[in-house]
């Protein structure tokens, strides 16, 4: 499988070369998100909720079993979020996220959270972002894809004269990009089809990664006293 050609079709720029970009995947423990904007258009409801695509999730949960089969151990997973959304929890509930942050002014703050909870160094995550309120971590992390939107080509041309991003998207916000984020990197993993047919079969191997999954608890932390805390949410 040629990735380059199939992502180059859809409007993907490899802003770092694929095989520079498979290099730095195998060096990734985490993969964290931004929501809004990301999992979704970034339009927002009265209450302040957003929602989430199951094509996107279905993403998320392929990538994962991707890093599983590559390293045999579900890798760690979290969104980091500047706003309360209870779509956000839910999302990371199901899929047995490790963390979902919200209300975080300097999303830096909880990437250096994340690392020493988890005993990783920034350059081990991967990142996936939109906004301006994204660039402190992506300056940081070992991997960093942008979610196109056409809207911005400014902010777009910074991020790329600022080595801020690897790859961006060629679907927009709210059209499924992180399926596309997820399937590139599965496809750079080179382990695509054992996916998907261990996927479809629901294999040993499958049974055991969803296990895994199941035994996640995940935490929720936002800002209190200009510390990070964890809490309880209703969702």
């Amino acid at each position: 499988m040629n990735v380059y050609e199939k992502f180059k079709e859809i409007n993907g720029q490899f802003i770092t070369e694929p095989t520079l970009i498979a290099s730095k995947l195998s060096n990734i423990k985490a993969f964290i998100f931004d929501w809004d904007g990301v999992f979704n258009s970034g339009d927002k409801q009265a209450n302040g909720g957003s929602s989430f695509s199951e094509v996107d999730s279905m993403g998320t949960n392929l990538l994962r079993y991707s890093y599983f089969l590559k390293n045999n151990r579900l890798p760690i997973c979290g969104i980091i979020s500047g706003e309360k959304n209870e779509s956000a929890f839910y999302f990371s509930s199901r899929e047995g996220f490790d963390f979902s942050f919200f209300k975080i002014a300097h999303k830096h703050d909880a990437l250096n959270f994340i690392c020493k909870d988890k005993n990783i160094k920034p350059e081990e995550v991967a990142y996936f972002f939109d906004d301006v309120l994204d660039l402190s971590i992506a300056k940081m992390c070992g991997l960093k894809i942008l979610i196109h939107r056409k809207s911005n080509p400014l902010f777009t041309d910074y991020c790329i004269k600022n080595n801020l991003v690897d790859y961006i998207t060629g679907s927009e916000s709210g059209r499924f990009a992180i399926r596309e984020a997820s399937e590139l990197l599965i496809g750079l993993a080179n382990n695509y089809d054992s996916v998907i047919v261990n996927r479809t079969e629901y294999t040993d191997s499958y049974e055991t990664y969803i296990q895994g999954r199941k035994l996640i608890q995940t935490k929720f932390y936002t800002l209190k006293d200009n510390s990070i805390e964890e809490c309880n949410v209703l969702f």
